[in-house]
């Protein structure tokens, strides 16, 4: 498969996952069976075991992505409308390599989260893996709204910016945060590299 195909496709996946957490969203919970999860009535809803099974599952991702698959899908029975276990779910997807099926989960937790940038970040990952650049770059503004100087934000807009050459302003400021705050000295030492590539 070529890349313009799979990015075709993936952008399809996106804007039909979009339509359905919209529809879900305004008009309530969907009836019995639809969709990958079997969501219970908005009166049998149970946020407190879907909280209790993602927090399960995310210990499990990494090292048994089964499994916490499965406690995720369990979590989203209990409440098709819990944010983190669909950011959590399309993590496993992600790490699977299953770009469609995790951009989907990503774009159910950004709905979901209006607050938070982890699925903002997230779905600016999956976006870089399938080369679409500028959907990468706008997910991670988007984050950055949410959150400014949000690490993992900041972080990955500059390393997409650099790797499709283009020049922002705000590139001096980013590569000095994570030369400062960088998750690793990994991130540390190529804002530093960075920095003075630019400063040359």
């Amino acid at each position: 498969m070529t890349r313009g195909v799979m990015s075709a496709r993936l952008a399809a996946a996106v804007a039909t996952a979009m339509l359905v957490a919209s529809a879900l969203l305004l008009g309530g919970c969907a009836g019995p069976g639809s969709g990958p999860y079997e969501p219970r009535s908005e009166a049998q809803r149970n946020t407190t075991r879907a909280e209790a099974l993602n927090r399960d599952a995310a210990e499990l991702i990494g090292s048994d992505d089964e499994g916490a698959e499965k406690l995720l899908r369990e979590a989203l029975t209990e409440d098709l409308f819990f944010g983190p276990a669909h950011n959590n779910l399309g993590v496993v997807f992600l790490g699977q390599g299953k770009l469609y099926e995790a951009a989907a989960e990503f774009e159910w937790a950004r709905k979901l989260m209006p607050g938070h940038p982890d699925p903002r970040v997230n779905l600016a990952l999956c976006m870089e893996q399938a080369g679409r650049v500028d959907d990468a770059l706008e997910s991670y503004e988007a984050a950055l709204q949410v959150w400014p100087e949000y690490l993992p934000a900041v972080q990955g807009i500059a390393r997409a910016t650099v790797r499709a050459r283009r020049e922002d302003p705000r590139m001096a400021r980013w590569l000095e945060v994570i030369a400062m705050q960088g998750e690793d000295e990994g991130w540390r030492g190529w804002a530093r590299e960075h920095g003075a590539r630019t400063e040359r």
